[in-house]
């Protein structure tokens, strides 16, 4: 594995629909080293379309410190520990501060391919 050296961050947003769940995804995340960080939001409610029927529904939040290079491997990773059919996975690109980006991209390695 090589070091991260991308200079900005992206913070990834998923959701799950427990406590216990978020957690697990996040441990399985930094076990890997494919964030930095990742925060837990509890406590949202998710109203959507899901097969024709309007659903509410509680869910937890996981804001994903992560970088660019290790989007192929977050995804793979969502594919087979992620508990949703249809994950959420957005991306927002963040600039860090010289310190927190150094700190970030040190305890991320993006596997080979």
């Amino acid at each position: 594995m090589q070091d991260c050296k991308e200079p900005d961050i992206w913070s990834v947003t998923t959701t799950v629909s427990s406590l216990a769940d978020a957690k697990a995804l996040a441990r399985e995340i930094l076990s890997q080293r494919l964030a930095a960080c990742v925060q837990i939001d509890p406590g949202l409610t998710s109203l959507y379309r899901w097969n024709g029927t309007l659903c509410e529904e509680p869910e937890v939040r996981l804001v994903i410190k992560s970088l660019p290079a290790c989007e192929p491997a977050l995804l793979a990773l969502f594919a087979s520990h992620h508990p949703y059919e249809v994950p959420q996975f957005l991306v927002a690109p963040m600039r860090a501060s010289g310190a927190y980006g150094q700190w970030a991209r040190a305890e991320m390695t993006v596997p080979p391919g």
